[in-house]
Protein backbone atom coordinates (compact mmCIF):
# COMPACT_ATOMS: atom_id res chain seq x y z
CA UNK A 1 0.00 0.00 0.00
CA UNK A 2 1.14 3.44 -1.17
CA UNK A 3 0.69 6.83 0.43
CA UNK A 4 0.94 8.32 -2.85
CA UNK A 5 1.51 7.18 -6.43
CA UNK A 6 2.29 10.00 -8.96
CA UNK A 7 1.39 9.66 -12.78
CA UNK A 8 3.95 11.75 -14.96
CA UNK A 9 7.97 11.92 -13.68
CA UNK A 10 8.17 15.63 -15.31
CA UNK A 11 9.14 18.18 -13.23
CA UNK A 12 6.13 18.62 -11.41
CA UNK A 13 5.50 14.87 -10.51
CA UNK A 14 9.25 14.47 -9.68
CA UNK A 15 8.86 17.42 -7.28
CA UNK A 16 6.14 16.10 -5.86
CA UNK A 17 7.57 12.98 -5.54
CA UNK A 18 10.63 14.01 -3.92
CA UNK A 19 8.71 16.17 -1.44
CA UNK A 20 6.07 13.42 -0.45
CA UNK A 21 9.29 11.04 0.11
CA UNK A 22 11.28 13.51 1.82
CA UNK A 23 8.07 13.84 4.54
CA UNK A 24 8.23 10.16 5.00
CA UNK A 25 5.24 9.17 2.76
CA UNK A 26 5.71 5.70 0.70
CA UNK A 27 5.77 7.08 -2.92
CA UNK A 28 5.66 5.42 -6.15
CA UNK A 29 6.84 7.50 -9.27
CA UNK A 30 4.97 6.02 -12.68
CA UNK A 31 6.42 7.77 -15.80
CA UNK A 32 6.84 6.97 -19.49
CA UNK A 33 10.67 6.62 -20.51
CA UNK A 34 12.21 8.53 -23.43
CA UNK A 35 9.48 11.08 -23.08
CA UNK A 36 10.58 14.55 -23.94
CA UNK A 37 8.56 17.67 -23.68
CA UNK A 38 9.35 20.80 -26.61
CA UNK A 39 10.33 23.43 -24.40
CA UNK A 40 12.59 26.62 -24.56
CA UNK A 41 14.26 25.45 -21.29
CA UNK A 42 14.11 28.57 -19.62
CA UNK A 43 14.54 28.42 -15.61
CA UNK A 44 14.15 32.02 -13.60
CA UNK A 45 16.84 32.37 -11.04
CA UNK A 46 13.24 32.16 -8.50
CA UNK A 47 13.44 28.50 -9.57
CA UNK A 48 16.89 27.90 -9.01
CA UNK A 49 16.89 28.74 -5.26
CA UNK A 50 13.91 27.55 -4.66
CA UNK A 51 14.42 23.93 -5.76
CA UNK A 52 18.05 24.19 -5.32
CA UNK A 53 19.13 23.05 -8.72
CA UNK A 54 23.00 23.15 -9.47
CA UNK A 55 25.01 25.03 -11.42
CA UNK A 56 25.71 22.22 -13.95
CA UNK A 57 22.02 21.33 -14.40
CA UNK A 58 22.22 25.31 -16.53
CA UNK A 59 23.83 24.53 -20.39
CA UNK A 60 23.73 28.43 -20.64
CA UNK A 61 22.92 31.64 -19.02
CA UNK A 62 21.21 33.65 -21.42
CA UNK A 63 21.77 37.90 -20.28
CA UNK A 64 20.41 39.13 -23.12
CA UNK A 65 16.43 38.65 -24.73
CA UNK A 66 14.92 40.20 -27.64
CA UNK A 67 11.90 40.87 -28.84
CA UNK A 68 11.31 40.51 -32.98
CA UNK A 69 8.36 42.25 -34.34
CA UNK A 70 6.25 41.04 -37.55
CA UNK A 71 8.31 44.13 -39.90
CA UNK A 72 11.45 42.56 -38.30
CA UNK A 73 12.08 45.48 -36.08
CA UNK A 74 13.81 44.03 -32.63
CA UNK A 75 14.71 45.51 -29.02
CA UNK A 76 17.28 43.78 -26.98
CA UNK A 77 16.27 43.58 -23.56
CA UNK A 78 19.54 43.18 -20.77
CA UNK A 79 18.91 40.68 -17.87
CA UNK A 80 19.80 43.61 -15.08
CA UNK A 81 21.71 41.50 -12.43
CA UNK A 82 20.72 38.13 -13.00
CA UNK A 83 20.45 35.54 -15.71
CA UNK A 84 17.71 33.46 -17.18
CA UNK A 85 18.80 29.77 -17.11
CA UNK A 86 18.72 27.23 -19.64
CA UNK A 87 18.26 23.34 -19.08
CA UNK A 88 17.97 20.74 -21.49
CA UNK A 89 14.70 19.08 -20.33
CA UNK A 90 16.19 15.46 -21.65
CA UNK A 91 18.56 15.51 -18.95
CA UNK A 92 16.97 18.24 -16.21
CA UNK A 93 13.50 15.90 -15.94
CA UNK A 94 15.99 12.82 -15.12
CA UNK A 95 17.73 14.37 -12.56
CA UNK A 96 14.81 15.61 -10.85
CA UNK A 97 13.95 12.10 -10.83
CA UNK A 98 17.00 10.66 -9.47
CA UNK A 99 16.21 13.19 -6.83
CA UNK A 100 13.08 11.96 -5.96
CA UNK A 101 14.12 8.30 -6.06
CA UNK A 102 17.60 9.52 -3.66
CA UNK A 103 14.97 10.79 -1.34
CA UNK A 104 12.96 7.47 -0.84
CA UNK A 105 10.61 7.80 -4.34
CA UNK A 106 10.13 4.29 -6.04
CA UNK A 107 10.34 4.63 -9.79
CA UNK A 108 8.45 2.46 -12.45
CA UNK A 109 8.10 2.88 -16.29
CA UNK A 110 5.19 2.14 -17.97
CA UNK A 111 2.09 4.05 -19.17
CA UNK A 112 -0.72 4.91 -16.91
CA UNK A 113 -4.16 2.85 -17.94
CA UNK A 114 -6.85 4.07 -15.57
CA UNK A 115 -8.03 3.97 -11.85
CA UNK A 116 -9.99 1.29 -10.38
CA UNK A 117 -11.64 1.37 -6.57
CA UNK A 118 -12.86 -1.77 -4.99
CA UNK A 119 -13.98 -2.24 -1.49
CA UNK A 120 -10.11 -2.70 -0.60
CA UNK A 121 -9.43 1.06 -1.70
CA UNK A 122 -8.02 2.67 -4.52
CA UNK A 123 -5.69 1.58 -7.40
CA UNK A 124 -3.72 2.45 -10.16
CA UNK A 125 -3.27 0.23 -12.88
CA UNK A 126 -0.43 0.85 -15.62
CA UNK A 127 1.70 -1.10 -18.10
CA UNK A 128 4.95 -2.16 -17.28
CA UNK A 129 7.43 -1.08 -19.78
CA UNK A 130 9.52 -3.65 -19.46
CA UNK A 131 7.04 -6.83 -19.55
CA UNK A 132 4.14 -5.24 -21.33
CA UNK A 133 1.84 -6.53 -18.64
CA UNK A 134 -0.61 -4.38 -16.68
CA UNK A 135 -0.16 -3.85 -13.08
CA UNK A 136 -2.31 -2.75 -10.37
CA UNK A 137 -0.66 -0.49 -7.23
CA UNK A 138 -2.77 -0.09 -4.09
CA UNK A 139 -2.58 3.56 -2.88
CA UNK A 140 -4.61 5.75 -0.50
CA UNK A 141 -4.01 9.07 -2.94
CA UNK A 142 -3.24 9.82 -6.80
CA UNK A 143 -1.45 12.93 -8.23
CA UNK A 144 -2.03 13.28 -11.91
CA UNK A 145 0.84 14.89 -13.79
CA UNK A 146 0.50 13.22 -16.79
CA UNK A 147 0.68 16.53 -18.99
CA UNK A 148 -1.46 18.62 -21.10
CA UNK A 149 -4.50 16.53 -22.12
CA UNK A 150 -4.02 14.05 -19.12
CA UNK A 151 -5.64 11.35 -18.67
CA UNK A 152 -5.81 11.28 -15.31
CA UNK A 153 -7.28 14.74 -15.34
CA UNK A 154 -9.90 13.39 -18.23
CA UNK A 155 -11.02 10.54 -16.12
CA UNK A 156 -11.42 11.53 -12.49
CA UNK A 157 -12.00 15.37 -12.24
CA UNK A 158 -14.39 16.95 -13.74
CA UNK A 159 -13.66 19.87 -16.38
CA UNK A 160 -10.74 17.78 -16.47
CA UNK A 161 -11.08 17.32 -20.73
CA UNK A 162 -12.07 20.56 -21.24
CA UNK A 163 -8.61 22.66 -21.21
CA UNK A 164 -7.65 24.56 -23.95
CA UNK A 165 -3.78 24.49 -25.40
CA UNK A 166 -1.71 25.46 -28.04
CA UNK A 167 0.10 22.95 -29.55
CA UNK A 168 4.32 23.43 -29.34
CA UNK A 169 6.82 22.00 -31.87
CA UNK A 170 10.37 22.59 -31.30
CA UNK A 171 13.26 21.26 -33.11
CA UNK A 172 16.87 20.96 -31.03
CA UNK A 173 19.78 21.64 -33.25
CA UNK A 174 23.60 21.69 -32.80
CA UNK A 175 24.11 25.23 -31.96
CA UNK A 176 26.99 27.30 -34.37
CA UNK A 177 28.67 30.26 -32.45
CA UNK A 178 27.48 33.59 -33.33
CA UNK A 179 25.76 33.22 -37.26
CA UNK A 180 23.47 34.88 -39.22
CA UNK A 181 21.49 36.68 -36.30
CA UNK A 182 21.88 33.86 -34.12
CA UNK A 183 23.45 34.80 -30.77
CA UNK A 184 24.51 31.83 -28.28
CA UNK A 185 23.92 34.41 -25.18
CA UNK A 186 20.58 35.45 -26.53
CA UNK A 187 17.09 34.98 -26.05
CA UNK A 188 15.27 35.45 -29.64
CA UNK A 189 10.95 35.55 -29.55
CA UNK A 190 9.75 36.36 -32.42
CA UNK A 191 5.95 37.73 -32.83
CA UNK A 192 4.90 37.44 -36.31
CA UNK A 193 1.68 35.58 -37.58
CA UNK A 194 3.96 33.99 -40.66
CA UNK A 195 5.81 31.71 -37.80
CA UNK A 196 2.42 31.55 -35.59
CA UNK A 197 -0.87 33.53 -36.04
CA UNK A 198 -1.74 33.47 -32.22
CA UNK A 199 1.04 32.89 -29.71
CA UNK A 200 5.01 33.09 -30.53
CA UNK A 201 8.19 31.58 -32.27
CA UNK A 202 11.59 31.14 -29.95
CA UNK A 203 15.48 30.58 -30.62
CA UNK A 204 16.79 29.33 -27.65
CA UNK A 205 20.53 28.77 -26.95
CA UNK A 206 21.36 25.56 -24.78
CA UNK A 207 24.82 25.77 -24.90
CA UNK A 208 26.31 23.22 -27.59
CA UNK A 209 22.51 23.14 -29.00
CA UNK A 210 19.43 25.39 -29.17
CA UNK A 211 15.90 25.06 -29.45
CA UNK A 212 13.94 26.67 -31.94
CA UNK A 213 9.92 26.32 -32.18
CA UNK A 214 6.99 27.79 -32.14
CA UNK A 215 3.39 27.48 -30.92
CA UNK A 216 -0.20 27.63 -32.42
CA UNK A 217 -3.82 27.16 -31.31
CA UNK A 218 -4.67 27.08 -34.89
CA UNK A 219 -5.24 23.98 -36.28
CA UNK A 220 -4.19 23.74 -39.91
CA UNK A 221 -0.97 25.48 -39.17
CA UNK A 222 2.01 23.93 -40.47
CA UNK A 223 4.47 23.85 -37.42
CA UNK A 224 7.51 21.98 -39.28
CA UNK A 225 7.50 24.80 -41.94
CA UNK A 226 6.96 27.33 -39.31
CA UNK A 227 9.68 26.23 -37.70
CA UNK A 228 11.86 25.50 -41.21
CA UNK A 229 11.28 29.66 -41.81
CA UNK A 230 12.23 30.32 -38.73
CA UNK A 231 15.39 28.64 -39.25
CA UNK A 232 16.15 30.02 -42.16
CA UNK A 233 15.50 33.69 -40.84
CA UNK A 234 17.68 33.04 -38.19
CA UNK A 235 20.55 31.81 -40.03
CA UNK A 236 20.57 27.98 -38.83
CA UNK A 237 19.33 26.54 -41.84
CA UNK A 238 22.63 24.42 -42.01
CA UNK A 239 22.82 23.22 -38.39
CA UNK A 240 23.04 19.57 -37.63
CA UNK A 241 19.17 18.87 -36.48
CA UNK A 242 19.17 16.29 -33.01
CA UNK A 243 15.50 15.77 -32.21
CA UNK A 244 12.04 16.92 -33.42
CA UNK A 245 9.43 16.89 -30.67
CA UNK A 246 6.13 18.30 -30.23
CA UNK A 247 3.31 18.06 -27.72
CA UNK A 248 0.32 20.72 -26.45
CA UNK A 249 0.90 23.58 -24.04
CA UNK A 250 -2.35 24.05 -21.85
CA UNK A 251 -3.29 28.09 -21.14
CA UNK A 252 -5.50 28.54 -18.52
CA UNK A 253 -5.51 26.68 -15.11
CA UNK A 254 -8.44 24.39 -14.29
CA UNK A 255 -10.93 25.96 -12.11
CA UNK A 256 -10.71 22.43 -10.04
CA UNK A 257 -7.93 20.11 -9.70
CA UNK A 258 -8.98 17.43 -7.51
CA UNK A 259 -12.22 15.00 -7.39
CA UNK A 260 -12.97 15.50 -3.65
CA UNK A 261 -12.17 12.04 -2.98
CA UNK A 262 -8.22 10.33 -3.64
CA UNK A 263 -7.28 12.08 -7.07
CA UNK A 264 -5.25 16.00 -7.34
CA UNK A 265 -3.41 17.34 -10.15
CA UNK A 266 -0.46 19.27 -11.07
CA UNK A 267 1.70 21.09 -13.38
CA UNK A 268 0.45 20.90 -17.02
CA UNK A 269 -2.38 18.55 -15.76
CA UNK A 270 -3.74 21.10 -13.80
CA UNK A 271 -3.47 23.79 -17.09
CA UNK A 272 -0.46 25.95 -14.72
CA UNK A 273 1.50 27.56 -17.87
CA UNK A 274 2.00 30.80 -17.86
CA UNK A 275 -0.16 33.04 -20.58
CA UNK A 276 1.45 34.96 -23.20
CA UNK A 277 5.06 33.84 -22.21
CA UNK A 278 4.17 29.99 -21.79
CA UNK A 279 6.41 29.32 -18.80
CA UNK A 280 6.06 26.10 -17.92
CA UNK A 281 8.51 24.65 -15.95
CA UNK A 282 8.55 26.92 -12.70
CA UNK A 283 5.02 26.70 -12.49
CA UNK A 284 4.64 22.85 -12.87
CA UNK A 285 7.69 22.27 -10.34
CA UNK A 286 5.31 24.62 -7.84
CA UNK A 287 2.62 22.54 -8.97
CA UNK A 288 4.22 19.39 -7.48
CA UNK A 289 5.19 20.93 -4.17
CA UNK A 290 1.20 22.17 -3.57
CA UNK A 291 0.02 18.58 -4.89
CA UNK A 292 2.63 17.30 -2.11
CA UNK A 293 1.82 19.89 0.57
CA UNK A 294 -2.29 19.03 -0.03
CA UNK A 295 -1.91 15.19 -0.03
CA UNK A 296 0.50 15.07 2.83
CA UNK A 297 -2.21 17.44 4.81
CA UNK A 298 -5.06 14.97 3.04
CA UNK A 299 -3.40 11.79 4.62
CA UNK A 300 -2.60 13.43 7.88
CA UNK A 301 -6.58 14.46 8.31
CA UNK A 302 -8.05 11.69 6.52
CA UNK A 303 -9.97 14.76 5.18
CA UNK A 304 -10.50 14.81 1.23
CA UNK A 305 -11.21 18.58 1.26
CA UNK A 306 -7.72 18.85 2.33
CA UNK A 307 -6.94 18.50 -1.76
CA UNK A 308 -8.29 21.71 -2.94
CA UNK A 309 -4.87 22.69 -0.83
CA UNK A 310 -3.28 22.50 -3.96
CA UNK A 311 -4.65 24.97 -6.21
CA UNK A 312 -5.75 27.68 -3.04
CA UNK A 313 -1.77 27.22 -2.29
CA UNK A 314 -1.24 28.08 -5.86
CA UNK A 315 -3.40 30.53 -6.93
CA UNK A 316 -3.09 33.07 -3.52
CA UNK A 317 0.31 33.51 -5.04
CA UNK A 318 0.24 33.20 -8.80
CA UNK A 319 -3.24 34.43 -9.65
CA UNK A 320 -2.75 37.70 -10.13
CA UNK A 321 0.09 37.42 -13.09
CA UNK A 322 -1.66 35.02 -14.91
CA UNK A 323 -4.41 37.19 -14.86
CA UNK A 324 -1.91 40.26 -16.51
CA UNK A 325 -0.56 37.50 -18.89
CA UNK A 326 -3.55 36.41 -20.07
CA UNK A 327 -4.90 40.41 -20.35
CA UNK A 328 -1.73 40.78 -22.67
CA UNK A 329 -2.13 37.83 -24.38
CA UNK A 330 -5.67 38.83 -25.50
CA UNK A 331 -4.71 42.46 -25.86
CA UNK A 332 -1.68 41.49 -28.51
CA UNK A 333 -1.46 38.37 -30.00
CA UNK A 334 -4.86 39.30 -32.39
CA UNK A 335 -2.71 40.56 -35.53
CA UNK A 336 0.29 41.51 -36.96
CA UNK A 337 -0.52 45.21 -36.38
CA UNK A 338 -1.12 44.41 -32.44
CA UNK A 339 1.89 42.35 -31.86
CA UNK A 340 3.73 45.10 -34.09
CA UNK A 341 2.31 47.74 -31.29
CA UNK A 342 3.85 45.26 -28.23
CA UNK A 343 6.91 44.95 -29.73
CA UNK A 344 7.22 49.13 -29.55
CA UNK A 345 5.93 48.88 -25.61
CA UNK A 346 9.15 46.79 -25.32
CA UNK A 347 11.13 49.22 -26.44
CA UNK A 348 9.89 51.54 -23.02
CA UNK A 349 12.66 51.04 -20.32
CA UNK A 350 9.70 51.04 -16.99
CA UNK A 351 8.22 47.70 -19.36
CA UNK A 352 11.89 46.35 -19.65
CA UNK A 353 12.74 46.77 -16.30
CA UNK A 354 9.60 45.85 -14.19
CA UNK A 355 8.89 42.68 -16.81
CA UNK A 356 12.37 41.18 -15.71
CA UNK A 357 11.45 41.86 -12.41
CA UNK A 358 8.32 40.04 -12.19
CA UNK A 359 9.98 37.49 -14.32
CA UNK A 360 13.04 36.70 -11.88
CA UNK A 361 10.93 36.84 -8.67
CA UNK A 362 7.51 35.35 -10.07
CA UNK A 363 5.14 38.25 -8.56
CA UNK A 364 4.26 41.73 -10.06
CA UNK A 365 6.43 44.59 -8.88
CA UNK A 366 4.13 47.34 -6.96
CA UNK A 367 6.90 49.68 -5.74
CA UNK A 368 7.04 52.20 -8.62
CA UNK A 369 3.91 53.65 -9.44
CA UNK A 370 4.77 56.21 -11.50
CA UNK A 371 6.35 53.60 -14.14
CA UNK A 372 2.87 51.78 -13.50
CA UNK A 373 1.24 55.05 -14.87
CA UNK A 374 3.44 55.65 -17.65
CA UNK A 375 3.00 52.03 -19.08
CA UNK A 376 -0.69 51.60 -18.68
CA UNK A 377 -1.04 55.28 -20.65
CA UNK A 378 1.66 54.42 -23.12
CA UNK A 379 -0.39 50.38 -23.55
CA UNK A 380 -3.68 52.11 -23.72
CA UNK A 381 -2.58 54.56 -26.45
CA UNK A 382 -1.94 51.60 -28.04
CA UNK A 383 -4.79 49.78 -27.68
CA UNK A 384 -6.96 52.63 -28.75
CA UNK A 385 -4.64 53.07 -31.78
CA UNK A 386 -3.75 57.30 -30.64
CA UNK A 387 0.09 56.43 -31.58
CA UNK A 388 1.41 54.86 -34.67
CA UNK A 389 2.28 50.94 -34.44
CA UNK A 390 6.42 51.85 -34.53
CA UNK A 391 5.22 54.32 -31.45
CA UNK A 392 8.26 53.76 -28.57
Amino acid sequence: MYDVVIIGGGPSGATAAEDLARSGAKVALIDRAGRIKPCGGAIPPRLIADFDIPDEMLVAKITTARMISPTGRHVDIPIENGFVGMVDREDFDEFLRERAAGAGAERMTGTYKRVERDEAGTHVVYRDKASGEERRLSTKLVIGADGARSTVAKDEVPGGDRIPYVIAYHEIIEAPGKVGSYDPDRCDVIYDGRISPDFYGWVFPHGKSASVGMGSMVRDVDLKKATADLRMASGLVDCPTIRREGAPIPLKPLDRWDNGRDVVLAGDAAGVVAPSSGEGIYYAMVGGRVAATAAMACLSTGRAKDLQLARRLFMREHKTVFRVLASMQNAYYKSDERRERFVSLCHDIDVQRLTFEAYMNKKLVRARPMAHLRIGLKNLAHLTRLVPAAYT
